[in-house]
């Protein structure tokens, strides 16, 4: 695990009309405060990576579909410096993930539906505090499968 990372099993409410999927709730110890929630859909096979944020803290959930979600700690000093972690979520691992501002994260999409990622921040976007590198940057060392 990277240092700051906290991955939280979600609940799902399931009867023969559909399902409730909770996410997150202002009580939590893991919500710090609201900027804003938006959704990313990525497609089976893609990959949208390198992105590091600066100040802004994210709340991770993927109601539908499935994704490989990758984080690289690189801050200096950190425990958990030049570790990679790797978790496959979705419908079937239903998680909340906290990722904390400097560390790079990407994902993948690997089901054959689309991808649905929410994201609940604690700050509104601000595409000032936000770092990129390409998907293939040597920076970050991992490789991703693109099958």
């Amino acid at each position: 695990m990277i240092k700051g990372v906290i991955v939280e099993k979600l609940k799902k409410i399931e009867d023969e009309r559909g399902k409730v999927m909770h996410m997150l709730r202002r009580d939590s110890p893991l919500f710090g405060g609201f900027g804003e929630i938006y959704f990313s859909v990525t497609y089976k096979g893609v990959v949208k990576a390198w992105k590091k944020h600066v100040k802004m803290t994210q709340h991770f959930a993927v109601p539908a579909g499935k994704i490989r979600l990758v984080i690289y700690d690189d801050r200096k000093g950190s425990a958990t410096e030049g570790k990679i972690y790797e978790l496959e979520t979705g419908e079937d691992n239903y998680c909340l993930i906290k990722i904390p501002p400097l560390l790079w994260y990407g994902f993948q999409g690997l089901s054959n539906e689309p991808a649905l990622i929410a994201n609940c921040a604690d700050i509104p976007h601000d595409p000032d505090e936000i770092k990129r590198l390409d998907p293939s940057d040597t920076t970050i060392p991992y490789i991703w499968n693109r099958s």
